[in-house]
This record gives structure tokens, sequence and C-alpha cells, in this order.
């Protein structure tokens, strides 16, 4: 951890290098520690510290067509600083011109976010192996094995450009995830927060063993369409891929997303609403994006009413008035902008009624490997993992062999009957997501496996 006061000094030496047109500093410093096990025992501790830079320069702004660099390095030195903004003034000279590109953006009032736990900083080897202990006695007693990683981290993130924006915030996380596994069946848990104290071994070992042992032995189900329970793990796939193909500006513009001309249409069901909320307490809060914008909360989808999507300050710059609401990625990244606190709304529901409702069906924990087929309906296929239940006159009666599906998203969250009270915070394909558990009239599964 370098601290504010020296970033700020690190970006405005760089800055003072550059004679682009515009230029803008992107530094991520700080440390992060892993555990690992595996077979019942750790194997490996490992830890690393870095600074990271990168540089964004643009030429060419007053001929009506930007030409824009990016170059990183991770030396410190001057002479390294300075070839780095040779590097991405040569590469901005060799660009073709970019008549969308408007201007990175100027500097606005950040909120400041605490989200720096010192407990979590501080935690070393020893207070994440306590915690391993726990997961691997566990699975010991059970006559099962434990596999996983423990990490502690602290970061910062400096954001400067030359129209006056700076930006600071620093964050210290901690994540666990385990798989145990018997000869016939396993399980999963993971937790993340910023407070490592939250964490408990015993809590996340009870759920992976527990559900390791009652997949054993799993029957076969016919493929078909069912109703399903997806826990958390499951719905938070759901968000991933939502983030991925549907709520970004870049695929809105290109009618790559199925929200691309349907504002304010009904695209789900009633009683489904999701947001971004990168201030949000209950969230791994971040106050801007990596052009040093503050986040905004955007709306998605509201009572099954599309309602917004997420910008950065160039796909805003293509849409006459539009401004950015705070979710570039860092320099360099094509992909456009991409949120990263997603929430989908609570209902009144508990696992128990949800359990009750259902005639016959299946409870999904997780799904695994899975990838998109058709982008624009957020048709995706993927297979169950982990703890899969036949679910038989509101009862979970026997575990069932893992099952695929090829199913689309959006019409998935057409057929929400039941929405949790409850929700967990996961790790998400930008950042985090606070997910709720569903419970779905239809799921389509096309194949089942052998185990």
């Amino acid at each position: 951890m370098l601290g504010e006061s020296q970033l700020r000094n690190l970006a405005d030496r760089i800055l003072g290098m550059s004679k682009a047109d515009q230029t803008e500093v992107l530094v991520f410093s700080g440390s992060s520690a892993l555990t690992r096990f595996a077979n019942n025992y750790i194997h490996q501790n490992v830890e690393q510290e870095d600074a990271d830079i990168r540089l964004r320069v643009v030429l060419g702004l007053s001929s009506g067509g930007a030409k824009i660099g990016v170059a990183s390095t991770n030396v410190l030195s001057d002479e390294s600083l300075r070839a780095l903004v040779e590097q991405a003034t040569e590469m901005a000279r060799r660009q073709k011109e970019n008549v969308d590109f408007r201007s990175l953006p100027g500097p606005q009032p950040i909120r400041s976010v605490d989200s720096f736990v010192e407990r979590t900083a501080r935690c070393g080897p020893e207070e994440r192996a306590a915690v391993v202990a726990r997961i691997c006695d566990a699975a010991v007693r059970a006559g099962l094995t434990a596999a996983g990683a423990f990490r502690t981290g602290v970061g910062e993130v400096t954001v400067a450009n030359s129209l006056g924006v700076f930006a600071y915030h620093r964050e210290a996380t901690a994540d666990i995830n385990t798989v145990v596994m018997g000869e016939t069946g396993s399980g999963h848990a993971e937790r993340v927060s910023l407070d490592v104290a939250d964490i408990d071994g015993d809590e996340v070992a009870q759920e992976a063993v527990d559900k390791a042992l009652r997949s054993a032995n799993p029957v076969a189900l016919e493929p078909g369409e069912y109703p399903v329970i997806l826990e958390e793990y499951a719905v938070a796939d759901l968000l991933d891929f939502f983030a991925y193909l549907s709520f970004g500006a870049q695929a809105y513009q290109e009618k790559r997303s199925f929200m691309s001309g349907r504002l304010g249409e009904k695209v789900m069901g009633e009683n489904v609403s999701i947001w971004d909320d990168g201030l949000a307490p209950d969230t791994i809060a971040s106050p801007f994006d990596f052009e040093g914008v503050p986040r905004q909360r955007v709306d998605f989808v509201t009572a099954g009413v599309a309602r917004g999507i997420v910008y950065d300050t160039y796909s805003a710059g293509k849409e006459e008035g539009r401004q950015s609401t705070g979710h570039a990625l860092p320099a360099g990244y094509t992909f456009g902008p991409v949120p990263g606190n997603m929430f989908l709304g609570t209902g009144d529901a508990t696992k128990e009624d949800m359990l009750a409702s259902i005639e016959r069906g299946v409870w999904v924990s997780r799904f695994w490997y899975t990838r998109p087929v058709h982008p624009l309906t957020v048709v995706v296929t993927g297979m169950t993992r982990d703890g899969t239940f036949l679910i038989e006159k509101g009862r979970i009666t026997a575990p069932i062999k893992n099952l695929r599906f090829t199913q689309s998203y959006v019409d998935a969250l057409n057929e929400v009957e039941a929405i949790g009270r409850e929700t967990r915070l996961l790790p998400a394909i930008a950042g985090h997501s606070r997910v709720p558990t569903l419970r779905l009239r239809r799921w389509n599964f096309t194949g089942a496996t052998e185990f």
C-alpha cells in the first residue's frame, strides 16, 4: 500500500511528463495473500505485492478524430515512467482516428466510502490456516476430502487525468471457497466479506460437508422441463450473464442486448427487479470507476420493466445528452462498461416455503461451466454441480446425477414464482452480486450425466 499522498505524487509525475492533448493515469497498488488446501491439508501459502500503472494518452482532439494509446508498467522509476509515456504516445500516433471519442471525463464530486477493515488487512497465514483447519477437520470426520482457497488482500486504486480528475479509494477484502468431495457426491460453499471475522470456518464446512453427504449415490433423472429452486450460487450466475451480455451500453448500442429498443417494456416477471449500486452498504462498495467518474445506481429492471443500462464516458458520448454512470473498465479493455455491484430484489419466501410448494422438481445448488449460446436472448448452456436434488411432494427425496441445461435466462426470470427474503453476497464477473434464492416455474434440462 503506497498511500494517497504517494500515489498523488506518482500521478502528478507522470502527467507532467506527457505532452499529449489529454492524459489519464490509473494505478492499482496492494497485496494479496492466498492459502490453498487440497486432500484435507494446506499445501501452499503465497503472497504478492505489486503496483501497476496503466497510462492512456489522447492525441489529435483538435482535428476532430482522437488517437488513443494505452501502455502499462509496474516499475516506478523515473526512467520507466518516461518510457511508459513514450510508449503510450507512440502507440497513439499509430492508431486510426476515433471520431466517436469526445474527451476524458472532467472532475466531479466523489462520495467517500470506507471499504477498509484493518483486521482484514492484518490477517496472516496463521489466521487463514485456523479457518481452513475447521473445514478440513470437518471433512475428515465425515470421511470426505476438502479442497479450496482462502484469500485476503488489501488494495488501492487511484485515477488522475490532465483535466483535473483525482480519485483515491482503498479496500481490504476476504474470500473463501471450498469443494468437499466423497466417492459419489460433492458439496460447495463460498463467502466474501470486507471483514475477515465474518468468515466462519465451521459454517462454511457445515454447508459443504452437508451437501456432499446428501449428494452421495445419486440417481438418474430424465431430462426435461421441471420446476426448480435455484440457490444463491446459481442465481449469481444469471446476473453474471446479464452483466456480460445485456446491461452494458456497448451491447445495447450494437443491438446485441435483449434490452435494445425495449426500455420501458416488460421484459421479466413483475416480481423481478435488478439494479447496480456501487455505493450500497451491503456490497463491496467502490465510489468511482476506472476513469474516476462517480458510480451511480442504475436500475436495469424494475417490477419486470426494462429501465436502463450502464455507461462509461466513451459510450455515453455516442448518445446526445448522455452521461457516464460510472461503470468504465480500465483503459485498454474494449468490452465497454460493465456493472460491478449487482442486486436482485428480495421477496418474502423462505427456502422451506419454496420447497413445500413443489410437487415434483429439482433443487439446484449451483451451476458450472456455463457458456452463452445465443447472446441476444441470453440463452446459456451449462451443468448443475455440487448438490442437485429431486423434490417430490414438497420434500427433497433423493440426490440426482448432474444435469445439463440450455435455457434462456431472460425466459427464466419470466417464470419466477417465489423469491427468497434473505440474500448472499458472492463474487461476480466484474465485482460482486447480492442475490436471493429463486423458485422458477420451469427450467429446461437437456441432458444427463453419469456423475
